[in-house]
């Protein structure tokens, strides 16, 4: 599907075209400009509310040691305080969770995040065993060798698996870090990071997560490094960048309304169109969102 979609899209047009850009910033709730303390009390009261509503004891969330899950999990742990401070039983919890697979390079980063955020929990589960596992048993009954982009999705999907463990065990809902520039080029996998119960810091590009972190606080270090899924093995660290073919900075000024060059912006609108899929549920026979694209 994605190829014909790729095939039927003329790049000149739809970079030259406005409509498309504000369709896809209205989509994504994108803001040109935010107030990062507004931003931080709306996302925290977001939380709180739907906790409640959702009859759930607390969040779980992985940390990786980078901006999105930093940013997400400190504001986890703000909402769980908060409820927690106005209830007379303090039953609401936030639970870090490592998932590495092997060793991390940057795990003392995952430290310094979790350091920061203060988390009431943490729980580390070793996903390398399961991984490896089930990528041997894929190879024997295929015959074929899974590619090691393809592992990395396995990775993503395992990790997400481990976390919807531990929530069904503590009653709890699981947190997802997805963000305008992420969504935009739905740089996620489709069933690992990609699932979860609510995204908190839905609508905001890269660099406004940045001016959130820099209000509460955060350690400088956590938010200026370079952004990396790190999943593949033969391409360990490899920047999210380098793997997208565009800089966070062309996405958050097309998100936030500036002009690039037509070049740009269709790559980004061609990306948005043809991942549209990964932003939403299974399709059904009564669906045609993808007749329209």
């Amino acid at each position: 599907m994605a190829a014909v979609l790729l095939q039927i899209i003329d790049e000149e047009e739809i970079g030259m075209n406005p409509d498309i850009q504000k369709d896809v910033i209205d989509a994504l709730h994108v803001l040109p400009v935010i107030d990062a303390e507004e931003e931080i009390r709306r996302r925290v009261n977001f939380m709180k509310e739907y906790l409640l509503v959702s009859g759930a004891k607390g969040y779980v969330l992985g940390l990786s040691g980078g901006q999105d899950s930093t940013l997400t999990g400190k504001l986890a742990q703000l909402a769980v305080n908060e409820l927690n401070e106005q209830s007379e039983v303090k039953t609401y919890r936030f639970i870090a969770v490592r998932l590495p697979y092997g060793i991390q390079k940057d795990e003392a980063d995952a430290q310094e995040a979790i350091a920061f955020i203060q988390p009431d929990k943490v729980v580390t589960i070793q996903i390398k065993p399961a991984v490896d596992a089930a990528v041997r048993q894929f190879e024997e009954a295929t015959g074929e060798k899974l590619s090691d982009f393809h592992k990395g999705n396995t990775k993503a999907r395992e990790r997400m698996k481990a976390q919807y463990d531990l929530a069904a065990h503590y009653g709890m809902l699981v947190l997802g870090t997805d963000h305008a520039a992420e969504a935009v080029t739905a740089f996620f996998t489709k069933h690992g990071d990609g699932a979860c119960d609510l995204t908190p810091i839905f609508g905001l590009s890269k660099g406004q997560g940045k001016q959130l972190l820099q209000a509460l606080d955060c350690p400088a270090k956590l938010y200026l490094k370079k952004p990396t899924a790190d999943l593949e093995d033969l391409k360990p660290g490899l920047p999210d960048e380098e793997a997208l073919g565009m800089t966070y900075d062309e996405l958050d000024q097309y998100l936030e309304g500036a002009a690039l060059s037509g070049e740009r912006a269709a790559l980004i609108a061609r990306r948005y169109t043809v991942s549209e899929h990964k932003r939403r549920g299974p399709v059904t026979l009564y669906d045609d969102w993808w007749k329209k694209v």
